[in-house]
This record gives structure tokens, sequence and C-alpha cells, in this order.
């Protein structure tokens, strides 16, 4: 069977980042020398699983995370599943992203969680296609989420990675990844 695809998404406006004195795009913010963005492709790669990116370019300039999740999904639609991943990740671990994948084997939708706090890439299994390309706005995909989880056909999956769950919103977030990371690598 074959694996579902991560849809990395990178064409969010960033203002947050901005806002808290970030000069420049989140994913472009340098952590520990490289880039966000270039972090979540490197897990994304070291997975091993498909992917596709959806960049600023495809993105007109109203557009949110509803938009480029569609798009994503639009673009790969004879994909067996897809895992939304938010490009603001940068620890997020390959192994996190294979579990996800993994767990659409039993379910229709994957929610990973670290300590409690939900977390990222969600996984839709290929029944969620029409619902996923149906979305827009600023507006994710939680309204699925909700959905399936009605149905009880919603996986929890505990991670052991709190890379799941730290984003990079702000210049705090990026102080924050760049202590953990600090902690992780050898030095």
């Amino acid at each position: 069977m074959q694996p579902p695809t991560i849809i990395v998404l990178a064409a969010g406006r960033g203002e947050r980042f901005s806002r808290s004195g970030g000069t420049t795009h989140k994913l472009d913010a340098m952590l520990a020398g490289i880039p966000v963005l270039e972090r979540v492709l490197h897990a994304v790669a070291q997975s091993g699983l498909p992917s596709h990116v959806v960049r600023p370019e495809q993105a007109s300039p109203e557009s949110g995370m509803g938009d480029s999740i569609a798009r994503g999904v639009r673009s790969t639609q004879d994909a067996s599943g897809w895992l939304i991943l938010p490009g603001d990740l940068p620890l997020i671990d390959a192994r996190s992203l294979h579990l996800v994948a993994q767990g659409l084997a039993c379910g229709s939708v994957v929610v990973p969680s670290w300590r409690g706090q939900q977390g990222h890439p969600v996984g839709f299994g290929p029944e969620c296609g029409k619902a996923l390309m149906a979305l827009g706005g600023d507006k994710g995909a939680a309204s699925i989420v909700r959905a399936y989880r009605e149905k009880g056909a919603v996986q929890e999956l505990h991670l052991d990675d709190p890379g799941i769950a730290m984003d990079i919103d702000t210049q705090d977030d990026l102080a924050r990844a760049e202590a953990m990371l600090q902690v992780r690598l050898p030095s």
C-alpha cells in the first residue's frame, strides 16, 4: 500500500512573528544556523514519505490555512491519505511522521499529542479528501477532525516528541526552540 503524502504548509503570512519583532518571515528565521522551514523539510526528507509543499507563490494574499490545505490535497488527489504539517515545526522528528502515517491504517483521522498537547501532523485517510479540498479561509481542518471524532473514527496518538507541538509563531517561540535544540544537540 502506498504511504500517505505529507502536505507541508509554507504559504502563511507569519504576521504574529513580525509583530513580535521578527525581521524575516518566520519560516526563513534562523534556528541554530538553519532556516526553520529547511529544518522541517529535512525531517520530511528523512521520513522517506512522499511530500508536497504549499508555497506562498501558490496562494493569493487573502488565502488562509484552509485554502493551503485544500490546495495541497487537490495537488495530490491520488494520495492514499495526507499528513497536514505546518512549516513552522522545526523540531519535529521524522519518526513522528512515520508513526502518524502508520496510524492511518487503523483510523480515518490520526491526532498526535505530546503530554496532553495536541500536535502535528494530523493524518487524514483518503475518505477525508473531499472535505479537505472543500476547506477555505483561515480555518484549518478542525471541523473535519470534530466530525470524525463524533463518528468514533479518530485515533489519538501519544508521541514522545515535543517537536510535534513546538511551533514558531513569535520571537519567544524561536528562542524556546533554540534552547530545546541546544539540549538535544551534542556539544
